[in-house]
């Protein structure tokens, strides 16, 4: 048995009792109100999920299991995975013990080697990143198990190793699309003893002299790791397995949320624009020159990609993260320049703009341009990044949703009719 395993099965018995006891004392007591503006806007701020993994108050940004992300940025995403688990830190044996139970569990099924040869090339490859993650189900324990037959307290445990057993190849297979896609010579296996961000970056191939690229993957994997529950992939791969769908239906379900334009797919917009402001200027332009330029983007219509953010009403924890290791690293990017140069000069003019909530950057207006730097130019590739990464959080989740034994999500929608009625 895994020290992971072990100390999960001293904390479940009691976490499950407690909020079962806190259910039956305060079951018909209100904690949210839905307005037509909240049901009409996505059900944006209604409180509806119990996420016990993280929290992201909007004066603080992302808090993992009551720790500021900026206390974690020097955290190897193995500790962050044992903390969203547990709610502590890995002590060094905890920490070697699982690394070592990764390590077990990373060779990657050879049909999938098979499934990937056989994608068009043409094929996005986040879908194809993804398709590899969904074929695996046929490894599932938890189907297995439930085929079986197990009682509903212990669902947790097949649950935690579909997860484990998914986190430990999930990088594999996320640095093999790199590679196949773009034409990056044959797979590279990974490499024993190195730790899972370093591991990811090895696999991907990237020329590394100064380990500076395994210090970022580590850093990335740490950060995007999880953002409470109400985000499109974690709430989706939430409300997939509260079906008991198995991890593997249900991370997939994720992925595919993540790779919207307005969730993962965000930082490649960012990107963009910022690659448009080093052309149109034949480099850096000067503070004077973005201030007018970012007016123009702005009375045009259109938004500054990475400014704003449907929660947090602060420069956004992950942003600033992303810049100091920027910064330290001496990195020489002009993208990366540009981007430290947006954050002095678009706040101040978003100020200005009364219906603007939020002038801060959020952290998809940095990672592109870091990534980007450090000579991972594909950006149609960034969401699979994400993907490797968020699955520490909806894995975590979706094992502690197991621990309580959450039931299905249903909940009641109505019609327009219905709610012209209701309001008059």
């Amino acid at each position: 048995m895994s020290l992971l395993v072990e100390a999960l099965r001293k904390k479940i018995p009691a976490y499950r009792d407690t909020i079962k006891e806190f259910g039956k004392t305060h079951g018909e007591k209100e904690i949210s109100k839905v307005t037509v503006g909240a049901l009409l806007g996505g059900q944006r701020g209604v409180l509806g999920l119990l996420c016990d993994t993280s929290l992201v108050p909007p004066d603080k940004g992302l808090i993992i299991r009551g720790i500021p992300l900026m206390d974690l940025v020097d955290k190897l995403p193995e500790e962050t995975l044992w903390l969203l688990l547990t709610g502590d830190l890995p002590t060094a044996a905890e920490l070697k013990d699982l690394q070592a139970d990764l390590d077990k569990r990373s060779k990657v099924p050879e049909y999938v080697w098979k499934m990937l040869e056989a994608f068009p090339k043409d094929s996005h490859p986040m879908a194809v990143f993804n398709t590899l993650i969904l074929a695996m189900e046929r490894e599932s324990k938890f189907r297995a198990r439930y085929d079986e037959g197990m009682k509903k307290d212990v669902y947790w445990e097949p649950a935690l190793e579909d997860s484990l057993d998914i986190i430990a190849k999930i990088h594999t297979i996320g640095a093999a699309v790199y590679r196949w896609k773009y034409d990056l010579g044959p797979r590279i296996d990974p490499k024993p003893g190195l730790d899972w961000g370093a591991n990811y970056a090895h696999m991907m191939g990237i020329k590394d002299p100064t380990g500076a690229v395994a210090r970022l993957m580590r850093l990335y994997m740490v950060l995007h790791s999880d953002h409470e529950g109400g985000n499109v992939s974690a709430h989706t791969s939430h409300c997939v397995a509260s079906a008991l769908s198995d991890p593997y239906y249900a991370i997939s379900a994720g992925l595919n949320g993540l790779a919207g334009p307005l969730h993962g797919l965000a930082n490649q917009e960012c990107l963009a624009w910022l690659e448009m402001v080093v052309k149109q200027f034949n480099g850096a332009p000067t503070d004077e020159q973005l201030d007018k330029f970012a007016r123009e983007t702005l009375d045009s219509g259109r938004v500054i990609p990475g400014y704003g953010h449907a929660v947090l009403r602060i420069t956004d924890p992950r942003f600033i993260a992303f810049r100091k290791f920027g910064e330290k690293e001496g990195l020489k990017s002009d993208v990366f320049k540009l981007a430290c140069q947006v954050y002095d000069v678009v706040p101040k003019i978003l100020q200005t703009i009364q219906k603007i909530k939020d002038p801060w950057p959020n952290v998809d207006a940095m990672s592109g341009s870091l990534i980007y730097g450090y000579g991972i130019t594909q950006a149609q590739y960034y969401t699979v990044m994400f993907g490797v990464s968020r699955a520490l959080g909806m894995c975590s989740q979706l094992v502690m949703s197991r621990a309580w034994n959450e039931p299905i999500e249903r909940p009641k929608s109505m019609t327009f009719e219905d709610l012209k009625a209701k309001v008059k």
